[in-house]
């Protein structure tokens, strides 16, 4: 909806909460469902509704749990009922620096204000532990806004008694906790507090009239900000830029005037704030995020203006370069198609607000930001959290060369007409292990990115899959394949639990990029013979159809099992008969547990 993209008008919003929700849930989405408890030291009621809102938009539908009024800490320690039955797949916690119990006074000591911060911080650690240990799911927190007044001036800032200096201090240790544990997200309300404008946000009569920690008006900037750590977590982030040239990666028409006269680089004022758009963008390079164009040229001069001396951005940054006159939503559409991505993995930018409303109304699910005039390009882009971060893998950093790398596959694969000689050609070899430490974080990141080759659609958290790991209760695998061209990385898992003699497959899912190449085969190699191992007689999967993964429908059939069941909504479980004699499957990929 686009009344829920950034930038958006808070008070509309709140207004409009009851209705804009019945309008998301008439659209009969295929919603990912999850359970988020919300503890609060501050009323939180109005931030459930708005983030609801946010959630929605993004796929997710949440059912939510609400602590009473400031009681977000004895929920946890004293094991609440309700929360405990609840099972939530999230907690976030909703403190803010009303809730510091600590703060210097000029009497202190800089003893006693070391103890109080240490104390401070150890009220909140002791809650996540607890969380750690009793949910086993991941945690939103906040860290702390600046306080609304300054006693000491600036000074602040330097001062050991200084409410400032304390807050940035125990934010810091905040942080160090988040650094060094799984599962465990930072909300960064000092930073939205200041780009909204402290005083504002931090406003008393919402505190003394309703007990809010912020604003009425800015409860939608931290529900958005907060809906952008979530959806990142449950796999809705997109994955990929398609970008316009003229007056969006530089200023000017280069079809008209001419390589020489687009405005880039340090020359002209404008030159610079294109220039400093660019750095940005390419930066988006190393979280993994694809980059592509979409513009309305000659493929000549397009080319021309990124191999411009003061272009930061060059044809070798970008997988794919759709410069022609054909409309804008078909070249985006065909470049999902050629990457195997869905649509709805791209944010669209251009500047044209006539080419967005097209691409927005042709292709459903596609970001289209107002993006405003250049020098709101950063901004609007970067507080919209397209791509948020809560884990970064070494595969993220490499995921355009790994691009790059397929479409040189491609390119050997159109010249080679038996399809077998090419696969061979690849010279193609695998590592399929148990899951190990090193893979968990992107064995996570895949289990909650993949949507069309995923029978089951599961989601896993980093701290699920670390359980996996270290269980005798389950057979869990994951694959990584490399070829003459470069690594993919780890591009698919296989979990399944087992019940005595039987193997039940929770999760199936690959990356597409390496989709047809005897990967499938090769994981189903190495699932046999690990079931031989454990006694397992039968292997019994399962496959749930959404509007996503209707390419997979048939793979167990693929991989040699028989439907035993199926029922009216398309729900399908299949059997294989596990044998001494199994034939492997997989012919071109050589695997090391093999050799």
């Amino acid at each position: 909806m686009h009344e829920l993209e950034y930038p958006f008008d808070s008070q509309y919003i709140i207004k409009k909460k009851r209705s804009i929700k019945r309008m998301l849930l008439e659209e009969n989405r295929n919603y990912v469902e999850k359970k988020i408890a919300v503890l609060g030291g501050s009323t939180t009621h109005d931030i459930i509704a708005v983030l609801e809102l946010f959630l929605l938009n993004t796929g997710i539908r949440a059912e939510f749990y609400e602590c009473e009024y400031a009681k977000y800490w004895e929920d946890v320690m004293f094991d609440n009922p309700e929360l405990v039955s609840f099972h939530p797949d999230l907690i976030y916690i909703h403190t803010g620096s009303r809730n510091l119990q600590n703060l210097p006074s000029l009497q202190m000591s800089r003893q006693e204000v070391d103890d109080g911060l240490q104390a401070e911080f150890d009220h909140y650690r002791v809650m996540w532990e607890k969380i750690e240990q009793t949910y086993h799911c991941p945690v939103i927190q906040n860290n702390f806004e600046f306080p609304y007044y300054r006693l000491l001036g600036n000074a602040e800032a330097s001062d050991f008694r200084g409410s400032v200096r304390y807050i940035n201090r125990l934010n810091e240790k905040f942080a160090e906790y988040a650094d060094s544990h799984q599962d465990f997200y930072i909300q960064d309300i000092q930073y939205l507090s200041s780009c909204y404008g402290l005083d504002k946000w931090s406003d008393p009569h919402y505190w003394h009239m309703y007990k809010y920690a912020l604003a009425v008006d800015a409860i939608p900037t931290l529900a958005y900000n907060l809906s952008n750590i979530t959806k990142s977590l449950f796999g809705k982030n997109k994955k990929a830029l398609a970008l316009d040239l003229d007056n969006t990666l530089w200023g000017g028409i280069i079809g008209d005037d001419g390589v020489e006269n687009i405005e880039i680089g340090p020359e002209t004022s404008m030159g610079q704030v294109f220039a400093e758009f660019q750095t940005y963008i390419k930066k988006h390079k190393d979280l993994g995020v694809i980059l592509n164009v979409c513009s309305k040229n000659e493929k000549e001069n397009a080319l021309a203006g990124l191999n411009h001396p003061d272009s930061i951005l060059k044809p070798d940054d970008f997988i794919l370069i759709k410069a022609n006159w054909d409309p804008k939503s078909g070249n985006l559409v065909e470049t999902a198609k050629q990457l195997d991505l869905l649509p709805e993995s791209f944010v669209f930018v251009d500047d044209n607000p006539a080419e967005r409303e097209i691409v927005r109304a042709q292709v459903p699910g596609v970001a289209a930001p107002e993006i405003g005039s250049v020098e709101d390009y950063i901004r609007v882009l970067d507080h919209a959290g397209f791509f948020e971060v809560t884990t970064l893998s070494a595969d993220d950093a490499k995921r355009n060369e790994m691009y790059k790398q397929n479409a040189q596959r491609m390119e050997l694969a159109q010249s080679i007409g038996d399809y077998g000689e090419y696969l061979k050609s690849l010279e193609m070899k695998g590592t399929i292990e148990g899951f190990i430490p090193m893979y968990l974080d992107r064995i996570a990141q895949l289990s909650n990115k993949s949507n069309q080759f995923n029978l089951t659609t599961r989601r896993y958290t980093r701290a699920e899959i670390e359980e996996i790991a270290g269980s005798d209760d389950y057979i869990d695998l994951y694959g990584k394949l490399e070829d003459k061209f470069g690594d993919n990385g780890v591009v698919s898992v296989v979990i399944g639990h087992k019940d005595g003699d039987k193997l039940h497959m929770d999760l199936w899912i690959m990356s597409c990029r390496v989709l047809k190449r005897d990967m499938e085969f090769a994981m189903m190699d190495e699932l046999v013979a690990k079931s031989q191992a454990a006694g397992i007689k039968t292997i019994r999967g399962y496959y749930y159809p959404t509007a996503k993964n209707h390419m997979v429908e048939d793979f167990y059939g693929q991989m040699g099992f028989t439907k035993v069941k199926e029922d009216a909504e398309g729900n399908t479980e299949w059997e294989f008969t596990v044998e001494e004699n199994y034939q492997r499957q997989n012919q071109w990929i050589k695997v090391n547990a093999n050799e």
